[in-house]
């Protein structure tokens, strides 16, 4: 990562604690680490980002050379395991800094329990702050680096969608569908999928997180397949529905209701513009066709580095804004209409001056075979 881009996203993050009258960040959690050191070769790695001055990165001393080769930071502190733990020294670094009690800010996924129990013991004055929103919206408006590596993703996931239309067939498992995807993936660079990929069976696509499993594929049904690639920590996903033989009409009638709603989300993203307001112009579209009450109440999120961001969340009553350079998916949910509902769309968008730009440009037309 360059010194510039560095700067700005560790800026960025200080302003916001500064905002909230919080000491500093701690994160030991990949996706984070990926934003902030640009790095994806890494484990047992650390960083802290003081409101001012300079983060500080604690790693293994075997990684330390590496580490100070990928990111523009003099302020590497390497531990030696097992004499010493990436807890006790993250934990020695902040106190270190001069903090005794400090109030720490983490996201999501913050740290594993012996690395908190390690802090708890070393710093029991502390107080830590939840702030996965704020960590969420920082990575939400993406560089031309980040855009450059979803084009990328984008690009992998179109070949494995390939695969798994023409892998579709009756008699074969959900799973090998999906791995003849994930095969091509692999082939055109993906370095592992962001999420359980989807590939399923008409009964199966009502549920809330099904995953490709051992179902058989039958004929006469449609089929969902949802994939995800991961290009140097970014993410592109994409779905589609395949129909195999004769579908029932409504059944067809639903995906054509999903198209015309992702049309119609992808029109009202004019940036800025609120999110709510896209949720608005697909469940219209929706709502006119007579399943408004089969509806969800979410229809897109955020893409980066984790397939669904919660900075903008694309939904009903929400107040997110959609800005200029950040990435969504739409259309997520289908129609939840028992024995016919199912079928789905996503794709995964940048948000331009003027509108979107698909980064997963593949038929959107059912599939037939």
């Amino acid at each position: 990562m360059d010194r510039n881009t560095y700067l700005g996203r560790v800026g960025r993050m200080q302003g916001e604690l500064r905002r909230q009258g919080v000491d500093l960040a701690l994160f030991a959690d990949r996706e984070d680490l990926i934003y902030y050191t640009g790095m994806t070769n890494f484990d047992c790695l650390s960083m802290v980002i003081p409101a001012e001055g300079e983060p500080r990165l604690v790693c293994l001393w075997l990684d330390a050379e590496y580490v100070r080769s990928q990111v523009p930071s003099e302020q590497v502190v390497p531990y030696v395991f097992p004499a010493t733990t990436i807890g006790a020294t993250t934990a020695d670094v902040i106190r270190g800094m001069g903090y005794a009690a400090p109030r720490i800010g983490v996201g999501k996924y913050f740290v594993e329990f012996s690395v908190y129990d390690a802090l708890r013991k070393a710093l029991p004055h502390a107080q830590f702050v939840g702030m996965v929103t704020s960590c969420y919206k920082i990575r939400s408006v993406k560089d031309e680096s980040e855009i450059a590596l979803m084009r990328r993703a984008g690009q992998i996931v179109i070949e494995g969608m390939k695969a798994a239309v023409a892998a579709v067939a009756p008699g074969r498992r959900e799973s090998e569908v999906a791995a003849e995807a994930e095969y091509a993936m692999g082939k055109a660079g993906s370095q592992g999928s962001p999420f359980r990929m989807q590939v399923l069976i008409h009964e199966r696509q009502l549920l809330a997180h099904p995953l490709a499993g051992d179902a058989v594929i039958q004929n006469n049904q449609p089929v969902v397949v949802h994939l995800g690639a991961t290009y140097e920590g970014y993410v592109a996903k994409m779905c589609r529905t395949v129909a195999l033989g004769r579908l029932q009409p409504e059944s067809e009638k639903i995906y054509a209701v999903l198209v015309a709603a992702q049309r119609a989300a992808m029109e009202a993203v004019k940036p800025p513009v609120a999110a709510q307001k896209v949720y608005q112009a697909a469940y219209r579209v929706v709502d006119e066709a007579g399943y408004g009450r089969q509806f969800l109440d979410i229809i897109g999120y955020g893409v980066g580095i984790r397939q669904s961001e919660f900075y903008p969340v694309i939904d009903r009553n929400g107040d997110h804004l959609i800005e200029q350079n950040m990435v969504i998916d739409l259309l997520l949910p289908t129609i939840y209409k028992k024995g016919v509902g199912g079928p789905r769309l996503t794709d995964t968008m940048l948000v331009t001056g003027y509108g979107v730009e698909v980064l997963t440009p593949f038929p959107k037309e059912m599939v037939k075979k």
